[in-house]
């Protein structure tokens, strides 16, 4: 089973990075977009693992004080869009907790620094200047509060990749 722990997004942060892919089409990005449905924040990817209940009780055991997260910035790595999240402190906080005791349990994961973003597009092709990528990053406005981590199983579907929440 392909699984990842992560952050999922409320309708209205969902809703203004779909206004940001729409933006990026108009300055002539295309690329494949995350669909509405599978936006999320990837705090630890697990990848195949056979024992989702183990998992999932590590993410259980995660205590979590609701915390704001707001969209900021935009950037590539490669040719993946990504918007990112604004410098917090309970948001990193979390993410360290969670590492730790996936760690301690013995649950392999992707050891890569933790960058907090969102992809928006993958397999991009075409540019953004800089004057367009600084207009997009400044109008990226929505935030949200963050009270619980899930696990996620992701799956191959028809036409793309389907999230589960387990």
């Amino acid at each position: 089973m392909r699984l990842f722990i992560a952050i999922n997004l409320n309708d209205e942060m969902k809703d203004a990075l779909m206004d940001i892919q729409d933006t990026m089409r108009t300055y002539g990005v295309r690329g494949k977009e995350t669909p509405h449905e599978n936006m999320h924040l990837t705090l630890a990817f697990i990848g195949e693992y056979d024992d989702p209940e183990r998992v999932k009780e590590i993410v259980e055991s995660i205590e979590i004080r609701p915390f704001e997260i707001s969209l900021s910035g935009i950037g590539a790595f490669g040719d993946l869009w990504w918007v990112g999240t604004d410098n917090s402190a309970p948001l990193m906080a979390v993410s360290r907790r969670l590492r730790r005791a996936l760690a301690e349990a013995g649950i392999p994961f992707d050891r890569k620094k933790f960058s907090p973003h969102i992809t928006i597009i993958r397999r991009a092709s075409g540019a953004l200047s800089k004057e367009a990528a600084g207009e997009i990053a400044d109008v990226i406005a929505a935030s949200m509060t963050v009270d619980h981590i899930s696990l996620m199983r992701s799956d191959r579907g028809k036409y793309g990749m389907v999230y589960t929440e387990l």
